[in-house]
């Protein structure tokens, strides 16, 4: 690294260098957890959630060229580079490159090289993922329905598990002493909570209606987003805009529905008329706040 170079611009160009190849996009984010020297132990386990994100993305073929058969996604792709850049421009200031940060969301990426914890991956890793969401709604409302409809589900999810570490209490109830254990993105465990996987289909793009997938969610995914982050959506929402300095998440939300690219006047499809028993349960047994 060359302390000539701001840290903004070094990120930029490797970031550039990289847009068109998803393995490479792969890669890059991978030596971002081994530091500016290679040697970052306390740091590397938390490369576990971003790299299977990652993979998943790949996939899905949502990072491919936007000249591949077929095209990615100019949305993906989009937020995937900010999530990049940010973690290279923390990498090259922790170097010893200077100029001013890009956005305040590399102070936090900051925050979490100075102190690697849970909580403070999760803080910087979702304000990047939900400033470039605020940043890109633009391309978001070129998906297709079913996509955005997904969109907010992959929302919803990355900030709950952020919940699970940092507010227990409002993401699990009663249970919450076992909420920093089962958000911990070092473990395995927050698979659950985080495997896209079982919630978005394994290709891109969509071509049939939402109703079609929801039915086909498998019952895990089932119970979590209807049964237990459901009942608590405006709170994570509001809490999250605060926790990640991002008010712009409120326009988000609305009444309890998720509202990113997507119309508050289809707001029945978060709000099933006839739950199933099994998303009945969950909110008996672990209620909202």
């Amino acid at each position: 690294m060359s302390s000539r170079r701001s840290a903004a611009e070094w990120a930029r160009s490797q970031v550039h260098a990289v847009c068109d190849d998803p393995a490479a996009r792969l890669e890059l984010i991978a030596r971002t957890y081994h530091g500016p020297i290679g040697n970052a132990p306390r740091h590397l386990p938390f490369r576990r959630a971003a790299l299977s994100f990652m993979r998943w993305q790949i996939g899905r073929g949502v990072l491919a060229p936007l000249g591949a058969m077929p095209p990615g996604s100019p949305w993906w792709r989009a937020v995937n580079e900010r999530l990049m850049r940010d973690g290279c421009e923390a990498v090259a200031r922790s170097g010893g490159m200077c100029g001013t940060p890009s956005s305040h969301t590399v102070d936090l990426w900051m925050l979490f090289v100075a102190d690697p914890t849970a909580r403070t991956w999760y803080r910087a890793h979702n304000a990047s993922i939900a400033s470039a969401y605020l940043d890109h709604r633009d391309l978001a409302c070129t998906e297709s329905r079913p996509e955005r409809f997904f969109l907010n589900v992959v929302l919803l999810r990355v900030l709950y598990a952020h919940a699970l570490v940092a507010a227990p209490r409002l993401a699990l109830g009663r249970l919450a002493p076992a909420g920093p254990f089962l958000g911990d993105p070092r473990l395995s465990m927050t698979g659950i909570f985080l495997s896209l996987s079982r919630v978005l289909p394994d290709r891109y793009p969509l071509g049939d209606d939402v109703a079609a997938y929801v039915a086909a969610e498998h019952t895990v995914g089932e119970m979590l987003d209807y049964g237990l982050i459901g009942p608590r959506l405006q709170q994570l929402y509001e809490w999250s805009a605060d926790e990640l300095d991002e008010p712009g998440l409120l326009d988000c939300i609305c009444d309890g529905s998720p509202t990113y690219a997507w119309s508050y006047s289809d707001r029945e499809v978060w709000h099933p008329a006839s739950p199933a028993v099994t998303i009945r349960a969950v909110r008996r047994i672990l209620p909202a706040n």
